[in-house]
């Protein structure tokens, strides 16, 4: 709870900075667009972890394909964690701007 009320009294004030126009609520284009792309990379990463778990699943013991699908489940889990602290940096950012 503390880091969120030191996270709230950073927020960036537009007239602090220069920024006289007000944001009108026709500028959320680009948050839209950010919220799509996250949400397509999200459920590509969950598609292949559902992949490579069936892959690692039907391996028969076969090592190549165990560390295919191993690589692949990390790899996508990779993806996911930073899709997720890319979405939480941009709301951050973007609620900070809007006020």
């Amino acid at each position: 709870m503390r880091l969120y009320n030191l996270l709230a009294q950073l927020r960036i004030n537009p007239g602090e900075i220069g920024y006289n126009s007000a944001v009108t609520s026709g500028d959320d284009g680009l948050e839209r667009i950010l919220n799509l792309v996250y949400m397509w990379a999200g459920i590509i990463a969950v598609l292949i972890i559902i992949i490579a778990g069936i892959l690692f699943v039907t391996s028969r013991g076969d090592a190549a394909q165990i560390k295919r699908s191993k690589d692949a489940i990390r790899a996508a889990v990779i993806g996911l964690i930073v899709v997720l602290v890319a979405f939480v940096i941009t709301r951050f950012i973007i609620g900070g701007v809007q006020g």
